[in-house]
């Protein structure tokens, strides 16, 4: 799933190839991907692009005095760019492809969806806040104002574990299953560990964790192209997707916690004194 990195990278990619162009076309594949009705689709169309923005996950795109296209990629949506568009209208119900947006320059993207899970999600709207997503978030962990003081306030009253209240979108906007993982690891910190039983210097040091994580991750895919942030991502993770491989900080056998849909990843040696955490899964699967 593409995170608060990947997706700010999208941004800027966007804003320097869609800038100042005009969307001469807008056309849905998978009608299961729109949203919104009101203003239909076809409301970008000869309007020109102004900015591309991110809230959260979420991926914003401004059109000069007209509507915004706001997109969520969710598990298995994605971003392609062409230099040249195909030509000729794609055939609904053929391969991942969910929405297609032209440029009077005959470039433009595409959003695809691999798998049968449907979650990719595109909005048209007059103001991003109309999205229910995007209307729920929380504030934005690398803002300037995100310091340390706010993120202990947050976290005052929060009776959940602290993996599951970093991934908590209306909590913190961005973050999702691998960089929480990543954010974990890097302040040596137990998933299952309760967020409100923090100390200090624990949320000190998480929220160095958190800003440090995400910015390097940012800084890595600057400037790549939509088609190489993928493998970025993946190149980048130390903890998460890898299971039964080293620690690159200890050596020790990253493990798993399997869920229900998910999973996380973490080392023993660094997090957790040691000790595997207890996978309820995998040990009714062994009963």
């Amino acid at each position: 799933m593409p995170e608060l990195p990947e997706v700010e990278a999208l941004k800027d990619f966007l804003t320097e190839h869609l800038t100042g162009h005009e969307i001469v076309r807008a056309l849905p594949v998978a009608i299961s991907v729109l949203k919104t009705y009101d203003p239909p689709l076809s409301a970008l169309e000869g309007r020109t692009v102004t900015g591309a923005g991110r809230r959260g996950k979420f991926l914003v795109l401004a059109t000069d005095g007209g509507p915004h296209l706001v997109t969520h990629l969710a598990r298995a949506g994605w971003l392609q760019w062409k230099d040249r568009l195909p030509d000729g209208m794609p055939r609904p119900g053929k391969g991942p492809l969910a929405l297609r947006v032209a440029l009077e320059t005959g470039a433009g993207f595409d959003l695809t969806e691999a798998g049968t899970q449907k979650r990719l999600a595109v909005y048209v709207v007059r103001d991003p806040q109309e999205v229910p997503g995007i209307a729920r978030l929380g504030p934005d962990p690398l803002a300037d104002d995100f310091d340390e003081a706010a993120f202990a306030a947050l976290l005052k009253d929060e009776r959940r574990q602290i993996k599951g209240a970093l991934r908590d979108q209306s909590l913190i906007a961005g973050v999702g299953n691998a960089y929480s993982d990543e954010i974990l690891h890097a302040a040596k910190m137990s998933p299952f560990k309760l967020a409100a039983k923090l100390t200090p210097a624990e949320t000190r040091t998480l929220h160095g964790a958190l800003r440090a994580t995400l910015t390097e991750a940012v800084e890595r895919s600057r400037g790549l192209a939509a088609g190489r942030l993928k493998a970025e991502k993946k190149s980048g993770l130390r903890v998460h997707g890898r299971t039964g491989e080293p620690c690159p900080v200890c050596g020790d056998t990253i493990r798993e916690v399997s869920f229900s849909d998910s999973s996380l990843q973490y080392c023993p040696t660094c997090q957790t004194g040691g000790k595997p955490l207890a996978d309820r899964r995998m040990s009714r699967l062994l009963k």
